[in-house]
């Protein structure tokens, strides 16, 4: 068994697994699977340009495939969506992940666990970072026979500490639409489901 071969994909699946294990937690576009097998595939091909054509052809040509070639995959993540483009965090994560599986494929490990643990600790404290400053707008639509009614859930929203866009209420359906800080996020969603019949859409 090719040890020497194996272990630096063994590694670089194990450090690619890690940041996609963050991405997942954050309900991302690409999560433990994808890293892990861009990890994975970035450190076999630089383990087959180093060994698989010495002598014959430029091994490096290969590894600097993967560097232009992971912006597919990247660009696949990106979403323009209501004026707004999601995924460009995750798109770049997969980037350092294949830059992370060349270095373990070069057997260059303490580079690529110092990158992995930089890369999860940016993603991590950014998240935190920003939590408390980051703002959302959800528009909600749910059940409503009067204006009464409306007023109530108005007056729930607002005691949460959201501020309130524009509301209507036509032929039953009453639609509100919501500004809130990420940091009121788990509390204001609380309270629309708990609402009868409430569905929330996050712009």
């Amino acid at each position: 068994m090719p040890w020497n071969l194996i272990l630096p994909i063994l590694i670089a699946g194990l450090f690619g697994g890690l940041i996609g294990l963050e991405r997942t937690f954050r309900a991302k576009e690409a999560g433990v699977r994808t890293h892990f097998i861009v990890a994975l595939g970035s450190a076999l091909f630089m383990i087959i340009s180093q060994y698989a054509f010495q002598g014959r052809f430029d091994a490096s040509r290969v590894a600097a495939q993967v560097v232009s070639g992971i912006g597919f995959i990247g660009a696949g993540v990106i979403i323009f969506q209501k004026n707004v483009v999601r995924g460009v965090t995750t798109a770049a994560g997969l980037w350092v992940t294949a830059a992370i599986g060349l270095a373990c494929g070069a057997e260059m490990y303490a580079v690529a666990g110092a990158t992995t643990l930089l890369t999860i600790i940016c993603l991590e404290a950014m998240h935190f970072a920003m939590r408390s400053r980051v703002e959302k707008q959800v528009a909600v639509s749910f059940s409503c026979g009067s204006s009464e009614h409306l007023e109530e859930v108005i007056a729930a929203l607002r005691s949460r500490g959201a501020e309130i866009e524009a509301f209507s209420l036509s032929g039953g359906k009453a639609m509100v639409r919501i500004h809130f800080r990420e940091k009121d996020n788990e509390r204001i969603l609380s309270l629309l489901l708990s609402q009868e019949d409430v569905q929330a859409e996050v712009l």
